[in-house]
């Protein structure tokens, strides 16, 4: 009877997570459908040609409105790429140093301190780059702190636990599987940490550097205080303007149904495919390069 009522019980978790995960897809997709939708009169309008290779973002002329998001668009890219090189070396040292070199004792009370940094509001790490990271940009002489830079170093810190964390967990497992062998052997924790953990660690760091990429393209706030906002082919110590500061600075001001508000949904359909291009991408390097699916 006891085990009648555990395969009943079963049943039903699987019956309800199962329905979960279809609510989960369904709630995806209608998503993508409203903002396809919203985007599909702008390219009927104008075609997705001079929309994504178009230079220019200026939809409130009434004489010539122009709404060309390439500038936009690798502004976006650039920036997150510059806050992944960054962060993935400082992330990937602190994993080996948490994973392989601290006791286990201080590791539990060090660890908690990076995981605090993921749950920071963005507009705190907005207001500390004005502060701290423009500020220092304008004492070495550029007339405006805000930049590219700036805003890749801003994002290099928000990002930095997801680095920690996938990275962190995989280093401790590798390294309890080998430490006791390498010890019998003779062989030293560092030669240990580099020939063993570090490169059985591959997959984890890939998938940290997919996780940091996704996070660092959708910023908004954070970054939106220290780029400067100028729709400018983007350069290191220049302004630049990226896709959801764009939205979040220009979407309360749109007429709904204009040609504006659907070329601010299709700025956002443009990051949904540029972060599922970038997926694909990774997959396609991870079965081609390391042979293996993470």
């Amino acid at each position: 009877m006891r085990k009648l009522k555990w395969k009943e019980l079963d049943k039903i978790f699987s019956y309800f997570v199962r329905g979960i995960a279809f609510f989960s897809f369904f709630i995806l997709s209608f998503i993508i459908i409203f903002i396809v939708k919203e985007s599909l009169p702008l390219f009927k309008e104008m075609g997705v040609t001079e929309f994504i290779f178009g230079k220019r973002w200026y939809p409130s002329s009434y004489s010539n409105p122009s709404m060309g998001i390439f500038n936009i668009i690798v502004a976006t890219i650039y920036i997150a790429v510059i806050g992944v090189a960054i962060s993935f070396p400082i992330g990937l040292g602190c994993s080996i140093f948490l994973s392989c070199v601290l006791e286990e004792r201080i590791k539990n009370i060090v660890k908690p301190y990076i995981d605090i940094l993921a749950g920071i509001p963005s507009v705190i790490y907005g207001f500390m780059g004005l502060l701290l990271v423009v500020k220092f940009f304008e004492k070495l002489g550029r007339p405006s702190g805000e930049s590219v830079l700036a805003g890749g170093m801003v994002l290099s810190i928000m990002i930095l636990p997801f680095i920690v964390d996938n990275c962190e967990e995989t280093m401790s497992k590798i390294r309890k599987k080998y430490e006791s062998s390498s010890k019998v052997l003779g062989v030293s924790k560092w030669y240990m940490i580099s020939e063993l953990v570090v490169p059985a660690s591959k997959k984890s760091m890939v998938i940290s550097m997919i996780l940091a990429l996704a996070r660092a393209l959708g910023e908004t706030m954070a970054v939106m205080m220290v780029i400067g906002n100028a729709p400018i082919f983007p350069i290191l110590l220049g302004k630049a303007q990226t896709i959801s500061s764009l939205i979040a600075l220009e979407m309360g001001m749109t007429e709904v149904g204009s040609t504006h508000y659907n070329a601010l949904f299709a700025s956002g359909l443009s990051l949904l495919i540029i972060i599922l291009s970038i997926n694909l991408l990774v997959e396609a390097i991870k079965k081609r390069f390391l042979g293996v699916e993470l």
